[in-house]
């Protein structure tokens, strides 16, 4: 499983590129400002990295990147939940246009930002030049430890985000029990002035409709009864009138049957309007005149009015003020009910020291492996007798991350104590106790594909053989890329690949091609001379690559 092919268009100096890649371990080299990162900075965009207008080639609209990965199972479930086709390949497309506007498909189908980034971590390893800038960061070095112990800390850090939220507020309750109590009492007596009323949500609208209708209870009868009559009780009602023309047509109906539908609309007519008179005739017997019901209903919106205008709330508003002022009030109680507030603290303090423990116990299992894992491989990198380790520092007070601070020592020879490393180490020790990580947890990972951008740098002689040896190594179990500027590491390589640029016009255009046999002696001659190539430095080339 590794990385197949890599396709560029109009990306940064680069016109066209269609690179096939081999399994094992293969090395970028070319002369400075040929482009050799080129190649990992668009794999990093394919992947999900942050991308902007500068990576377009000048006088083109937009670059086009494209990189085919055999698929590792551990993906394949992923794939499938978010609708994206799982064959035996992966297909990641990413286009950048001159307004910086970024596009990007899984196999075929349009994706995310965020779901190409969901991806990266199953699909390569990226070791950068500058590794050794972060094992003087306090934060990288615990993450690094945990990335290699496989532990998760967002547990503890949701346990510790409850628990310091807790604490707040048990110190800010305790801080204000004076000011809580007076805000009790004050929403207690206006909770108990709305309580006179009870005012209902939609009630207001209600009780204007009734007091409308019992205010005009007498024009609504005699509304009612005055339609009554004109349909059924007065001589030429409309009852009448209807049943005059339907026995007109009904006596006829024989000679003439286009009278039949006529007839049924009318019959239809007829009973629609006796409907009619009955239900006006029901609503004039159960409707009266109610002057008790109609002053109850003045006191009640004169008292909801009233309470308006005091609160300065909208009459409709106050149901809803009603509501939020009890839930307020339970609020104010449960803060002012410190000895609840101090058992709740106490249970989250409890939940988060318990997270806690399981971290220690994890590092503290891993930091020893770790240790031996890298003083091992800094045996094989010049650094003979020297000893790294990894010390757990309690903290006075636990953080989210846990209750110890993480810190890389090291001890350049053989009986030294050990010390941080950003103290002791110089560049070119960082530079390789940085390599002996990577190496170490390299090996650990899930990534098919490992990069190594001029890991290698402040490195020389003996020693970069062995980097090449240990990348070989790694090559034979992942496939292993790495941008090299040291022949030793380039010799050990399965596969080269030589980048070089060339002036075309007024543009530089930078190419990528596998090279072998005499244009790879050629080029570890032109890295061991400086760009010189002797007999001499062809000799070493061929040398270097026989053994």
């Amino acid at each position: 499983m590794s990385l197949r092919r890599i396709v560029l268009r109009d990306f940064v100096i680069v016109e066209s590129l269609d690179l096939e890649l081999d399994p094992g371990f293969g090395v970028l080299t070319g002369e400075t400002g040929a482009g050799k990162s080129i190649l990992i900075d668009a794999l990093q965009l394919a992947l999900g990295a942050r991308a902007d207008s500068g990576v377009v080639r000048e006088g083109t609209a937009r670059c086009d990147i494209a990189a085919e990965f055999d698929v590792p199972a551990s993906l394949m479930p992923w794939l499938e939940e978010q609708g994206f086709s799982a064959d035996d390949s992966l297909l990641l497309r990413r286009t950048v246009d001159t307004d910086g506007r970024s596009r990007a498909w899984i196999n075929g189908s349009a994706a995310t930002i965020a779901q190409l980034k969901t991806l990266a971590d199953g699909l390569v390893d990226i070791h950068g030049q500058h590794a050794w800038q972060s094992l003087t960061r306090a934060d990288a070095v615990r993450d690094l430890l945990d990335a290699y112990a496989g532990i998760d800390t967002e547990p503890a850090a949701k346990a510790w985000a409850q628990w310091r939220q807790r604490r707040k507020a048990l110190d800010a309750a305790t801080e204000k029990q004076n000011t809580l109590q007076q805000e009790s009492e004050r929403l207690s007596w206006q909770i108990a002035e709305l309580d006179k009323l009870a005012p209902q949500a939609g009630e207001w609208a209600e009780l204007n409709a009734q007091h409308g209708r019992l205010a005009h209870a007498q024009a609504l009868l005699d509304a009612a009864q005055t339609a009554a009559n004109a349909l059924d009780d007065d001589e030429a009602n409309a009852a009448a009138l209807i049943h005059r023309a339907l026995s007109a047509l009904q006596a006829q109906a024989h000679i003439e049957p286009q009278f039949a539908s006529t007839i049924e609309a009318l019959d239809a007519a007829l009973a629609q309007v006796q409907d009619t008179v009955h239900a006006l005739h029901q609503y004039a017997r159960h409707t009266e005149q109610d002057p008790a019901s109609l002053e109850a209903l003045d006191q009640r919106l004169s008292l909801w009015m009233s309470l308006a205008r005091r609160y300065r709330r909208a009459p409709e508003e106050l149901a809803e003020v009603h509501a939020q002022w009890k839930a307020e009030l339970a609020q104010v109680d449960q803060a002012l009910d410190l000895d609840s507030l101090q058992k709740a603290e106490r249970a989250d303090r409890k939940a988060f020291t318990a997270a806690l423990v399981v971290i220690t116990k994890e590092r503290q299992k891993a930091a020893p492996k770790l240790s031996k894992a890298v003083t091992a491989t800094m045996q094989t990198l010049g650094m003979q007798g020297g000893v790294f380790e990894v010390a757990l520092v309690a903290l006075e007070e636990p953080q989210a991350h846990g209750a110890e601070q993480v810190e890389f020592r090291v001890a350049g020879h053989a009986g030294a104590t050990p010390k941080p490393v950003g103290k002791v180490a110089s560049g070119g020790e960082l530079s390789r106790i940085a390599l002996a990580i990577s190496v170490v947890t390299s090996r650990l990972g899930q990534a098919p594909t490992l990069i190594f951008d001029e890991v290698d740098s402040g490195i020389g002689g003996a020693v970069a053989h062995t980097v090449g040896q240990l990348l070989r190594q790694l090559g034979r179990d992942r496939q292993v890329l790495a941008v090299t500027h040291l022949p030793q590491v380039a010799a050990c390589a399965d596969h080269h690949l030589l980048v070089s640029k060339q002036a075309n016009g007024r543009q530089t255009q930078s190419t990528v091609s596998p090279i072998a046999e005499d244009a790879r002696v050629r080029e570890l001659a032109r890295m061991l001379g400086g760009g010189e190539q002797s007999e001499i430095s062809l000799a070493h080339a061929r040398e270097m690559l026989a053994a």
